[in-house]
C-alpha cells in the first residue's frame, strides 16, 4: 500500500456512462412491477409510478451534474455533503453507505445472480443447504453469490482498467438484451389484452389475490404510489456511483454531469419500454401476481415458451453480474475519502500499486459478504429507501447552500432548470418520504435507526482522533 499514490484518469464519457447505466440495472426491473400493479392495480398507475420515478431520477442527476464539476473529486455525494454542510453529515451517509445501502445491495444483487443461475444450474439452488450449524444455514445459492462478490472485488483491486472492461462490456450486453425482449414484446404485441390491459388505466385501487379489486381513500391512494415507488427506486438507485470514482475519469467536470444525464435518461426510458412490453402481452393480473413476482420470466414464456425461463434466467445473470461489479467498483472510493478525512480506518485511505483502494473494497466485501449469509439484506433495502432519498434531498439541497456560501466558485456546469428542477425534486422527495412515515412505518424507522447510530460512532471517532 502506498500513501503517494494517485488515482489515474482513464476512463471516457462511454465508460462513465456504462457505469451510471450499469449500476442502475439489476434484477429489479424484471420483478417490481408485480408488487406496484398490486399497490396501484391499473396499467395507467404502473406506468405512472414509472415515470414520476424516472422523472426523479434525472432531475436528480441534472443537479448533481453542478456538484461533480465543482467538486471533481473521489467520494461523490459524501464530499458535496462535505463542503456544503459540515463532517457529521458526510459521515452519516459514508456510515449507512457502508452498514446497509451500498453492501446490503452488493448482496442482494449477488444473490439474485445466484438464484438465476440455478435456473441453468440447479446445483446452485437455494433450497439446497450446503451448511447447517442448527441456528445457522446456508445455501449454495448463498455462497455462489459470495464467491461472486469475492471474484469481482479481486479484478478491481487489479486495477481500473480491469473493472472498466468487465463494467462496459456486461452493460453493453444487458442493454442490448433489453432492448431484444422490449422488441420481441412488440412483435408478441396481442391487441386484445393490450386494450383489456387499459380499460380503467387510471383507477387507482389495490388488487387483491383473488383478483379482485379494493378501494383507497384519497389519502391513502397517495400512500399506495409513494409504497409502489420503493420498488422502482430501488431498481432506479446507484445512478451516483458515478460521482464516487471522479478522480478516474477524464475531464471529470464535463464527462461526469454527462454520464449522469445519459446514464440515467437511457435506464429511464429502458424502464418505461419494458414496461410496455409487459402490458402488451401479459393480462394486468398476470403482472400482478407472477410466480415470485418474476413478470421478466412470464413475459418470456409467452414469447419464447418453455425456454424464455432459460433466456431471462441469462439475462439476468448479465445483468446482475455487471451491476455489481459497477456497485463495487464505485463504492469503495467513499470509504478511501472518508479515510483520508480520518473518519474510517486509516488504512482504506491508502492505494495499491494499481492505484485501487484494495483495502477498502476487501473490507466493503466482508460485509457485503456477511449480508449474503445474513439472509437479512432484502429487507433493510426496502427500509432504506426513505434515507437513500433522503441523502439525495440534501445534497440538492446542498446546491442552493453552496451558491450563497461560495457564490465565487468556479462552476464549470450550473444545474439545468435551476432553482425550479431541483426544488420540483425536493417537493417530490419530501411527498415521498412523508407518505412512507404515514403509511408504511416500516419502511422508515429500521434506516433511520442505522443512520442515526452513526451520530455517537462519528464522535467517537473524532474523539480518538483528537486523543
Amino acid at each position: 500500500m502506498s500513501d503517494s499514490s494517485q488515482f489515474k484518469p482513464s476512463l471516457k464519457l462511454l465508460d462513465a456512462t456504462m457505469v451510471v447505466a450499469g449500476s442502475m440495472i439489476g434484477s429489479g426491473i424484471f420483478i417490481v412491477s408485480a408488487d406496484i400493479t398490486r399497490n396501484v392495480g391499473s396499467t395507467g398507475w404502473l406506468m405512472a409510478v414509472w415515470v414520476i420515478t424516472g422523472f426523479m431520477t434525472v432531475a436528480a442527476a441534472l443537479s448533481y451534474g453542478e456538484l461533480s464539476a465543482m467538486f471533481p473529486k473521489a467520494g461523490g455525494q459524501y464530499v458535496y455533503l462535505k463542503e456544503a454542510y459540515n463532517s457529521l453529515i458526510a459521515f452519516l451517509f459514508g456510515w449507512s453507505f457502508f452498514s446497509v445501502i451500498q453492501t446490503a445491495t452488493i448482496a442482494a444483487v449477488a444473490v439474485a445472480f445466484a438464484k438465476f443461475t440455478a435456473y441453468l444450474f440447479p446445483f446452485f439452488s437455494e433450497d439446497i443447504i450446503a451448511f447447517d450449524a442448527g441456528i445457522v444455514s446456508i445455501s449454495r445459492a448463498q455462497l455462489l453469490s459470495i464467491l461472486v462478490i469475492v471474484l469481482l472485488t479481486y479484478i478491481n483491486t487489479r486495477g481500473i482498467q480491469s473493472g472498466k472492461s468487465i463494467q462496459t462490456t456486461f452493460t453493453i450486453a444487458k442493454l442490448l438484451s433489453l432492448f431484444g425482449l422490449i422488441l420481441f414484446g412488440l412483435i408478441f404485441f396481442n391487441k386484445d389484452i393490450w386494450q383489456l390491459n387499459w380499460q380503467q388505466a387510471w383507477s387507482l385501487k389495490p388488487m387483491n389475490a383473488d383478483g379482485s379489486f379494493g378501494t383507497y381513500t384519497t389519502f391513502a391512494a397517495l400512500g399506495a404510489i409513494a409504497a409502489s415507488m420503493v420498488g422502482s427506486i430501488f431498481s432506479s438507485d446507484s445512478w451516483n456511483n458515478v460521482t464516487f470514482i471522479a478522480g478516474e475519469i477524464k475531464n471529470p467536470q464535463r464527462n461526469i454531469g454527462l454520464s449522469l444525464f445519459l446514464g440515467t435518461l437511457i435506464v429511464t426510458i429502458i424502464y418505461l419500454l419494458t414496461n410496455i412490453a409487459y402490458t402488451a402481452i401479459l393480462p394486468l393480473q398476470d403482472i400482478a401476481h407472477a410466480e415470485k413476482d418474476r413478470v421478466g420470466v412470464s413475459a418470456a414464456n409467452i414469447i419464447f415458451g418453455e425456454a424464455g425461463t432459460i433466456i431471462i434466467a441469462i439475462m439476468i445473470m448479465i445483468s446482475t453480474f455487471g451491476c455489481n461489479n459497477g456497485i463495487i467498483l464505485a463504492g469503495a472510493r467513499v470509504y478511501y475519502t472518508m479515510a483520508k478525512d480520518q473518519l474510517f480506518f486509516p488504512k482504506a485511505g491508502t492505494l495499491n500499486q494499481n492505484n485501487v483502494p484494495a483495502y477498502a473494497l476487501w473490507l466493503q466485501c466482508l460485509v457485503a459478504c456477511g449480508w449474503s449469509l445474513s439472509g437479512k439484506y432484502g429487507q433493510l433495502l426496502d427500509m432504506i429507501s426513505f434515507v437513500v432519498v433522503g441523502f439525495y434531498m440534501l445534497t440538492i439541497v446542498g446546491i442552493f447552500i453552496l451558491r450563497k456560501k461560495r457564490p465565487e466558485a468556479e462552476r464549470p456546469y450550473k444545474a439545468f432548470g435551476y432553482p425550479i428542477l431541483p426544488l420540483i425534486y425536493i417537493a417530490m422527495g419530501l411527498s415521498f418520504c412523508t407518505l412512507l412515515i404515514i403509511f408504511k412505518p416500516a419502511f422508515t424507522w429500521p434506516g433511520l435507526i442505522i443512520t442515526l447510530l452513526g451520530i455517537p460512532i462519528y464522535y467517537l471517532v473524532r474523539k480518538k482522533k483528537t486523543a
